[in-house]
């Protein structure tokens, strides 16, 4: 638990006033009480962990439960309005922004997104459904993804349609 608190804090910056570092300490806890036994000692942890998530969730605007698959180095730029669904699956190095929405597409109906591995998702996109975004793709501001997305990818619009994006001038070196 505590690499994985180092490593989100040096990739949110070494800032600790930066509200997606508080959201993911209190993330990396959660997960980290369930390898805890005997159920006699989970169990304080459990409320301790449930408050934590209320008072981050009211200070931030980040609703990340700890039943979501977080790998590493998660970054969330801002804080606010960024809603994750327990079921999504979230690959390494992804970016977040504020107003992202990941999560199911209709009540009662299963399926939630998996992004994949250094992912950039913009400002109030929303991902919705079993859809599977590949590595390196970029979710633009505002973009309704209802379809998978291909590895280096570019999806924006509403809903969302993909294009393939030109490697830049960083990328091609």
């Amino acid at each position: 638990m505590f690499e994985l608190i180092r490593e989100d804090f040096r990739a949110h910056g070494r800032d600790p006033w930066r509200q997606g570092m508080w959201a993911m300490a209190v993330y990396r806890f959660g997960r980290w009480r369930y390898r805890v036994r005997p159920a006699l000692l989970r169990k304080p942890l459990s409320l301790v962990y449930k408050f934590l998530k209320i008072g981050v969730q009211i200070t931030t605007g980040i609703d990340l439960p700890c039943e979501t698959q977080v790998g590493r180095r998660l970054v969330i730029e801002h804080f606010g309005g960024i809603v994750i669904s327990g079921d999504s699956v979230i690959g390494d190095d992804v970016t977040l922004r504020h107003g992202v929405t990941l999560g199911l597409r209709r009540t009662g109906v299963p399926g939630a997104p998996v992004i994949g591995n250094g992912v950039d998702i913009g400002a109030g996109a929303k991902i919705l459904g079993p859809v599977h975004i590949g590595a390196g793709a970029v979710i633009g501001a505002n973009a309704v993804v209802l379809c998978d997305v291909p590895a280096g990818a570019l999806a924006v619009g509403i809903p969302a349609r993909v294009k393939c994006r030109r490697p830049s001038l960083r990328e091609a070196a």
